[in-house]
């Protein structure tokens, strides 16, 4: 398709009437929608829209995140709802900060959560060429001229939140000098900085973003998609309305920092006089505790090596918190329960915690790993046995075989010599229950010239597999693996990147660095975990939740990543 055959071949399901596509009637609010919703659902049954069509239209610039989820969820999740379709559009307008691998990666992020997209993957250069030509068309219609001013006075002219901006010397040159200047700009007559295009609207405008906006920039660079054609760059709050109107969107849905940008978004729209009429409509953003969503910061985090990399599990990108063993469902389910609204706010970290673990529970199979390995002996094991246990107790998972040996390793703190009260699992002369296995009772405590406990001696009630012994009560359960057949495996510890709900506090937010969020130790295994595929995840019993590394797991040396713990703070409501 050219480039000015674009508009022409629109889909029909926009309507060309401004007034009435700003909407003249409000119906009854229906209960259990968002407001977003509400429109749709307006819109439809109004005849205004005959097919939702919405996009998702990230900046090639960085990795997507948890506020990114939370865009996708909506515009895919409206889409699938009312049984539109969504596009995936790069608005790639700044080839300066873009890069390839970005887009790859976004459009992987994007299958992995569990969306598709309606078409072919869309990218915002392949506008250009029409950009440019309405850009022509504003300057014919004395809407557009070039400024040759500054980029330090075009600032300075520009005013302030109480202060009117100045008058352009350039805005009142003839149309004709203003074709000849922006031919002047698109053949790199001129250097970045020495040229833009703006679009004349009023300097003295209360909304500082229309006060004539700069819609072309001068850059000599190449572009990922267009390579060196260009020399001149639309600028994003010019191609992203126009952009939307070429591909029909009917609902242009962003946060709420764009909502003194709408004006803008529909001069431009009403100015060019686009066939399709977008409308744009403004959402709060996720905000969520303990987390910063700063491309700038993160980025800052990854360079000065804070993080090992934007896809560090103690990230909030969406290839750090995959890394991390997040399930695209539990964040599915969390921007669900987040919803939409247009007021501000910060989600607790424990909702997002709550969903992941909520959709864990079902899926991921069980098995014993020892953190911080004490060796036991049991005495009286008469030989090596086989124990076959399901991998999940009520979801069908198929089954294991889990080696117990007369060595045998379990948590060094599940062992106390001096028990706090309270405490329920193994003591000198005390019974616990190996899980899936035998009661067992420490006979004897060995230890080192410093009087640190190396070793038990423990003997086996042989009458308790799978039952429980006669005449006594044993309370506590716990965890165990084979020492000699047990795999030795890497395990990453994570907590929160940040000590601080709110990591801006202070002056620098590194201050608030977390420096115990990362911790590896040297764990043993049970055989099963080390076969285990990358991305697998597991309920390590009584440790929490896990995940074999994505990158770095293989069965000759296995890694796992805690996706989380098994406490859960959060409280859902209702």
């Amino acid at each position: 398709m050219k480039p000015n055959d674009v508009v022409s071949n629109l889909p029909n399901h926009s309507v060309t009437d401004r007034q009435a596509a700003q909407g003249t009637e409000q119906q009854e609010q229906q209960p259990g929608l968002d407001f977003i919703r509400q429109v749709i659902v307006d819109d439809l049954a109004s005849g205004r829209t005959e097919t939702v069509v919405t996009r998702f239209p990230p900046e090639p610039n960085g990795y997507l995140h948890i506020g990114h989820v939370k865009a996708i969820c909506l515009n895919f999740g409206i889409a699938d709802e009312y049984q539109g379709m969504c596009h995936l559009r790069f608005d790639d307008t700044n080839p300066d900060a873009e890069e390839q691998e970005y887009v790859t990666g976004i459009a992987t992020d994007i299958e992995w959560l569990g969306f598709k997209w309606h078409g072919e993957t869309r990218y915002a250069s392949s506008y250009f060429q029409q950009l440019h030509d309405w850009a022509v068309q504003l300057i014919r219609q004395g809407d557009a001229y070039v400024d040759l001013q500054s980029p330090e006075e075009i600032k300075l002219n520009r005013g302030s939140f109480v202060e009117a901006g100045k008058n352009s010397p350039y805005r009142n040159t003839s149309v004709e000098e203003n074709l000849l200047q922006f031919e002047n700009m698109s053949q790199g007559v001129y250097g970045a900085g020495q040229a833009v295009l703006r679009a004349k609207i009023d300097m003295a405008s209360p909304n500082i973003h229309m006060r004539d906006p700069i819609l072309y920039r001068v850059l000599h660079a190449t572009h990922h998609q267009t390579g060196d054609l260009w020399k001149i760059y639309p600028m994003y709050d010019y191609a992203h309305p126009l952009s939307d109107a070429i591909e029909g969107i009917t609902h242009s849905l962003c946060t709420l920092e764009f909502q003194d940008h709408r004006p803008f978004y529909d001069w431009v729209i009403a100015k060019v006089n686009t066939p399709a009429v977008p409308r744009q409509y403004e959402s709060s953003r996720l905000n969520v505790d303990y987390t910063i969503t700063s491309k700038r910061k993160l980025r800052r985090l990854v360079e000065a090596g804070y993080v090992s990399g934007w896809d560090d599990p103690r990230m909030p990108t969406v290839v750090g918190m995959r890394r991390r063993g997040f399930t695209p469902e539990g964040l599915r389910d969390f921007c669900k329960r987040v919803g939409v609204s247009k007021a501000d706010g910060i989600v607790d970290v424990a909702m997002l915690e709550f969903c992941i673990r909520q959709s864990l529970e079902t899926t991921a199979a069980r098995g014993m790993a020892v953190l911080e390995p004490l060796k036991v002996t049991l005495t009286n094991l008469p030989e090596s046995m086989d124990l076959v246990q399901k991998r999940h107790p009520n979801v069908d998972l198929g089954e294991r075989v889990i080696p117990l040996t007369s060595e045998i390793y379990i948590d060094r703190n599940d062992f106390e010599e001096t028990p706090p009260p309270g405490f329920k699992r193994l003591v000198d002369q005390g019974e616990v229950r190996l899980r899936n296995a035998y009661v067992m009772k420490c006979d004897e405590v060995i230890k080192d010239d410093q009087g640190q406990v190396i070793e038990l001696k423990c003997s086996i009630d042989p009458e308790t597999l799978g039952k429980k012994p006669e005449g006594r009560k044993v309370k506590g359960v716990i965890h165990w693996v084979s020492a000699t057949q047990g795999i030795p495996a890497e395990v990453r510890i994570y907590e929160r990147l940040f000590n601080e709900s709110d990591p801006e506090t202070g002056e620098d937010f590194i201050h608030n660095l977390n420096p115990e969020s990362l911790k590896v130790v040297q764990a043993i295994i049970e055989p099963s975990l080390a076969q285990a595929q990358n991305e697998e995840r597991f309920q390590f019993e009584r440790e929490g939740y896990f995940v074999a590394d994505r990158y770095d797991h293989c069965a000759e040396k296995p890694v796992f990543n805690r996706i989380l713990d098994l406490k859960d703070s959060f409280k859902p409501q209702g």
